[in-house]
């Protein structure tokens, strides 16, 4: 059984896929992992991330895998483990650009297809139900406003000891919802057959009670 959560920055999308794939016994893939992972990449060699030739290009000696370890996902880069380094602003900022490279998106699809083939899966990221996995069982469209987003997000960088604004994190959410929702390959929409879930003002229970309800209609 396969499903698909997308959504904007900051909606909860990890926190709820992980939490939900533990309580199901399914495999949790973290696709915006793997764009963060090719970001990091780039960054690291002094790229100009708006330059997609040389991104496109750089792309083909790249190698990214996840696997699981103590029930935790792993994010391997060329074989190093950078689960630790691409949570940064930085990184995400530049993922939302290259994420918009068909070659790029080409490439880690494969992969997410396949892990999603051979296992039970939440999957979560901004296309899974409209372009990764177009027969998922059942898919959600996890949003909230970008308010309550950016609070969120405040918060989690004050827990990790970093400074931030919290009307610079609320304005660089808003142009990355621009992008994701107007690139030319894959852009951020809900599915059809999608389900709609606000988490403006749920708990993360909530919304994993939520999810649940509907996992079970659809069985």
């Amino acid at each position: 059984m396969n499903i698909a959560i997308d959504g904007p920055a900051g909606a909860g999308k990890s926190t709820i896929a992980k939490k939900l794939a533990k309580e199901m016994g399914f495999i949790y893939v973290d696709t915006g992992a793997m764009y963060r992972a090719m970001a990091l990449y780039v960054l690291e060699r002094n790229m100009d991330p708006s330059q997609e030739a040389a991104v496109c290009e750089a792309c083909d000696a790249v190698d990214i895998s996840i696997r699981h370890q103590n029930g935790e996902q792993q994010v391997l880069l060329n074989g190093e483990n950078v689960t630790g380094k691409i949570r940064s602003e930085e990184v995400g900022k530049t993922a939302s650009c290259i994420s918009a490279y068909a070659n790029i998106r080409k490439k880690l699809v494969l992969l997410q297809q396949k892990l999603a083939a051979d296992e039970d899966v939440i999957m979560d990221g901004r296309d899974i139900g409209t372009c990764v996995l177009p027969y998922a069982e059942v898919k959600i469209y996890l949003t909230a406003s970008v308010t309550a987003r950016a609070g969120r997000r405040y918060d989690e960088l004050r827990e990790k000891g970093q400074m931030c604004d919290l009307k610079e994190i609320q304005k660089d959410m808003e142009d990355r919802d621009y992008r994701d929702m107007h690139r030319k390959e894959s852009p951020l929409k809900q599915a059809e057959d999608a389900v709609l879930v606000d988490s403006s003002d749920l708990t993360v229970e909530q919304v994993i009670r939520e999810i649940q309800k509907i996992c079970q209609e659809r069985q």
